[in-house]
């Protein structure tokens, strides 16, 4: 999947502010309180978008479709895994 870029102008407010235009919040999903990575490399500053755990399940594109009952069974399996792993390390 090739990303297509959006390029746009802007202008540093007072204490130094910088107001995201509303064309790339809106293409990155950016809200107040969003979180992002500021990179200041050479004479550029890069401006990356972070994602907690929750943000794929709210706003991200949907790879499968997977039922209650689905996750807690791979939920068990998982566990007992883990549990035996840690049984066998124990021993």
């Amino acid at each position: 999947m090739v990303a297509l870029s959006l390029t746009v102008k802007a202008r540093i407010g007072k204490k130094r502010v910088l107001v995201i235009p509303k064309a790339i919040a809106e293409k990155l999903s950016l809200d107040e309180g969003s979180t992002v990575r500021i990179t200041a490399i050479g004479d550029k500053i890069i401006i990356e978008s972070l994602r907690d755990a929750i943000w794929p399940s709210l706003r991200g594109e949907k790879a499968a479709h997977v039922t209650l009952k689905e996750l807690e069974e791979e939920s068990i399996e998982q566990q007992k895994g883990y549990l035996k792993e840690q049984t066998w390390t124990s021993s």
